[in-house]
């Protein structure tokens, strides 16, 4: 592990991975939401807008503080007091422990990952993590398989500076600004640009993209579960105010094994609240 929190992966080249892309294998592996969801994908030289829809409530919000200030409940103020809160950074874009907001963009707005791979599960877009999150992706749907038999796929990953430029351009066009600025997040804001960030869909599919997904027994086994691989549930419906989204129980973020089961046994939901970082719903 080094200092950004970066664990070794089971990786290997296949073919010729593009961009220096590589893929990550199983060491044992043989309508708009209330925050609606643009992804643009580039492939071949073309780029394509997949506008994903849902519907349901985001449930209650969270925390009644003012959206600039940090948040910081006392669960939180008592779990960090037997935690290095500092051990890596929450502000470097290369750390694992980055938090990335709505009052806290990616510096520089157009950082980018240089250790992206290809996981080796079902991947409905195409688009790559980066490597701890990757190994981590691969044993966390080897085990739903195997604990449940439920398939998982990865419907989106890493999306670029660039492709987020072309996202909120396309929420712009078709719903005007002040709407697109509450359902797409702005270039350089979005967590997906960490390549820590997943979103997370049924095989096949149900409620893909949709609150529903939560009632449904792959949402329920990766609320329970996920802490054990290292991902945390990042939009809690009941931190909306705090996380400054509504509720996505497909969207996952990687911080590794040692945060997120400390989190989950002490029952602290957000990345702001344990480190003390502002958050909100506006920019």
């Amino acid at each position: 592990m080094n200092r950004f929190g970066e664990l070794p992966a089971s990786v290997h080249l296949v073919g010729t991975a593009p961009r220096n892309v590589e893929r990550v294998t199983s060491p044992t592996s043989s309508s708009f939401t209330r925050r609606a969801f643009a992804t643009v994908l580039v492939a071949a030289g073309a780029v394509v807008l997949d506008a994903c829809t849902g519907s349901g409530s985001a449930g209650a919000s969270g925390s009644a503080r003012p959206s600039g200030s940090p948040v910081t409940t006392a669960a939180a103020s008592s779990a960090a007091s037997g935690f290095n809160k500092k051990k890596y950074s929450t502000t470097d874009p290369a750390s694992i422990w980055v938090v990335v907001n709505k009052k806290h963009p990616m510096q520089p707005k157009d950082w980018a990952p240089t250790d992206l791979v290809h996981p080796a599960v079902a991947n409905v877009n195409g688009q790559p993590v980066r490597k701890a999150a990757g190994s981590a992706l691969v044993a966390m749907f080897a085990a739903a398989k195997a604990e449940k038999g439920l398939t998982l796929s990865l419907q989106s990953g890493y999306r670029s500076y660039q492709t987020q430029v072309r996202a909120y351009a396309a929420a712009v066009a078709a719903n005007g600004r002040a709407k697109a600025d509450r359902v797409s997040a702005h270039p350089g804001y979005s967590e997906h640009q960490t390549g820590l960030a997943v979103d997370i869909s049924a095989v096949p599919a149900a409620h893909s993209l949709q609150t529903a997904f939560g009632t449904t027994a792959h949402g329920r086994w990766l609320a329970a579960n996920a802490h054990r691989f290292g991902f945390l549930l990042r939009y809690p419906a009941d931190k909306v105010r705090v996380t400054g989204y509504d509720y996505e129980p497909w969207h996952f973020r990687y911080i590794g094994t040692e945060l997120a089961q400390y989190l989950w046994r002490h029952k602290v939901k957000t990345l702001e609240e344990f480190f003390g970082v502002s958050g909100g719903t506006s920019y």
